[in-house]
């Protein structure tokens, strides 16, 4: 007959609530893993379910350093954001950005009459930590990395239990969590897939934190279908001058079969991963998309650019003689001709230095005459001169390959 009294799912997770809370019952089956951890650490904390919950914000110093730290995160999610507002804008639900400590950073407008908790939770620097506010979607996210949703009963304090929220994680190029995105409702239940949404969004605003933190690197777009390489579904990899794979986004980790961006075994050489060199992903950049076979025999459509440390996103050539060699032949990094080469290619001679009309031409100068003494070794060049290889390769030349 008790089956009867608690046919929905909202009337089992409140049993299964009480049972734990007050007899130590397991609530196995009813809760996810992830909500039932969440509540036996805020018991570890002490933390008392039935106490009224109230949305602080940390001090001002932290929160004005939370939103220092994370300036790129921000943008990326601000140019996300009136969209994310429009799609959620004729619904019930709201959205916010936290650190990766659960401080909130940025939300969409609160215009909802019934509202009471979401205008003062939806503050900028408000503590989301599990430590704080107990079992919510963003501090499961916050502690665990993972995706999560915390729907009604399943929060822990009893004064928020008409919430329900759904969040996923951001990650940086480092594969480590750098932000979280959550949606709520407040009083009425989910009437779509907001896991799915978030999730969409999430990755949207990964991709834009990807590419901003990306100095130095050739970002390869890559997909099915060339309709996707401008989503939140696109794959995305960084590779270093030397060819190296540095990071991939987890959509490019999926197409190629291989495990997330924290796996290091297998963030190795790119034409080992693509089967295709630095120099032929760099013929690439024109703005227009190509097609590469990858190694697990999928056709997909490839697309590259440089992001350097001005922020510039075009692949420059270096040295006008030798457009049609390798703008980089790894490790040597070489910007003229080997010696023997030179017998078969005639070679453009390096003008004599002028008076400089500048200070921008007295560097170009000085980096010419080091390259010329390094034989165009842009590696040695850059230690000897104490600068990166990218900034070489800006001075040197100001015009786009075709």
């Amino acid at each position: 007959m008790q089956s009867l009294f608690f046919s929905t799912q909202a009337d089992r997770i409140a049993l299964a609530r009480q049972r734990y809370f007050e007899e130590g019952e397991l609530p196995s089956g009813v809760v996810s893993e992830a909500v039932f951890q969440s509540w036996a650490r805020c018991l570890r904390l002490k933390q008392d379910p039935r106490a009224q919950l109230e949305f602080q914000p940390v001090s001002t110093s932290r929160a004005q350093l939370a939103l220092q730290k994370n300036r790129l995160l921000r943008d990326a999610w601000l140019a996300d954001v009136n969209e994310l507002d429009a799609v959620l804008g004729a619904t019930h639900c709201g959205a916010m950005l936290t650190d990766p400590s659960g401080v909130l950073i940025g939300a969409t407008s609160s215009r909802r009459v019934h509202e009471k908790i979401t205008p003062v939770a939806h503050r900028i620097g408000v503590n989301f930590a599990e430590e704080a506010v107990g079992t919510t979607a963003p501090g499961i996210v916050a502690r665990t990395g993972k995706p999560a949703s915390v729907q009604g009963a399943e929060h822990f304090s009893e004064s928020v239990n008409f919430m329900h929220c759904a969040a996923a994680p951001i990650r940086d190029i480092h594969g480590h969590l750098a932000g979280v995105l959550d949606m709520s409702s407040e009083g009425i239940a989910f009437n779509f897939d907001a896991a799915s949404v978030v999730g969409l969004y999430a990755s949207s605003i990964e991709n834009r934190l990807l590419v901003s933190q990306s100095t130095e690197h050739l970002i390869v777009r890559f997909q099915i279908s060339p309709a996707m390489l401008d989503t939140p579904m696109a794959c995305l990899m960084g590779v270093d001058l030397q060819g190296r794979m540095v990071w991939r986004n987890a959509a490019a980790s999926r197409l190629l079969g291989v495990p997330p961006n924290g796996g290091q075994d297998s963030l190795g050489q790119v034409d080992e991963i693509l089967q295709s060199s630095f120099s032929e992903l760099a013929s690439k950049r024109n703005g227009s998309h190509s097609m590469l076979r990858l190694p697990n025999g999928l056709l997909v459509h490839v697309r590259c650019e440089l992001q350097a440390h001005d922020g510039h996103r075009q692949l420059f050539a270096v040295g006008l003689p030798a457009l049609d060699t390798p703008l980089v032949d790894a490790p040597e990094n070489r910007l003229v001709p080997e010696r023997g080469a030179q017998e078969n290619t005639p070679a453009s001679p390096v003008a004599e230095p002028s008076e400089p009309a500048s200070l921008r031409d007295a560097d170009v100068d000085l980096i010419a005459r080091t390259l010329k003494e390094c034989g165009g070794n842009v590696s040695a060049a850059a230690r000897k001169l104490r600068v990166s290889r990218g900034l070489i390769y800006r001075r040197t030349q100001g015009t786009p390959l075709p």
